[in-house]
């Protein structure tokens, strides 16, 4: 998926969890998003940064009508439950985690009120505990999550539904991750509807 509609989708899941829809008015109310980081500012930027623009094309703009708190741990995992706990003492309206599942977790501990905003979380949020369930997280978590294998067959019923003269698929994959590929294609195959062709 492309940096700018990741970025879309994430845009839209912020806004929701701030109870604001993307064709409101402009709200009177700064709305101060907690941006918590498992890496530093350099590396985080590019992300940060098409997070930013997004709201921006949506009205939204830093300084006017929402701030950023960030706070960066630049790889010290055990700095997670700190960084969470001051977003949580400054009071901010969301918090937005980019990190694995340990740093969604410690916002979690840190919260129970303000929304959280996971972003990109791999394998399974649900397994980790992070939420109950995909259709419905419950509790004060929700977001973007890369769960390839259990997501297959939905991700290519939407293409399907897209492009219904489609009659044949690839699918690429780096045989050098730790997730089976030959796993994932079969059950994608499984769950595949109609005559699509996966190779």
């Amino acid at each position: 998926m492309k940096k700018a509609a990741v970025s879309s989708i994430l845009v839209a899941v912020v806004l929701l969890a701030l109870g604001v829809t993307a064709e409101a008015q402009q709200p009177k109310k700064v709305f101060r998003i907690g941006y918590l980081s498992a890496l530093d500012p350099a590396r985080e930027s590019a992300r940060s940064e098409a997070i930013k623009l997004a709201l921006r094309e949506r009205g939204y703009i830093e300084g006017q009508n929402i701030a950023f708190e960030y706070r960066y741990a630049e790889g010290k995992r055990d700095r997670a439950p700190e960084l969470a706990d001051e977003l949580v003492r400054l009071k901010v309206d969301l918090i937005l985690v980019s990190g694995g599942g340990n740093w969604v977790q410690a916002a979690k501990n840190a919260t129970k009120t303000i929304p959280i905003v996971m972003t990109g979380v791999g394998p399974d949020p649900v397994k980790a505990g992070l939420i109950e369930s995909l259709a419905r997280p419950s509790g004060n978590v929700t977001g973007l999550t890369i769960l390839n294998p259990e997501l297959g067959g939905k991700r290519l019923e939407l293409v399907k539904e897209a492009v219904p003269k489609l009659a044949r698929v690839a699918v690429l994959y780096d045989p050098a991750l730790p997730s089976s590929p030959e796993i994932s294609v079969k059950r994608t195959r499984g769950r595949a509807r109609g005559s699509l062709e996966l190779s």
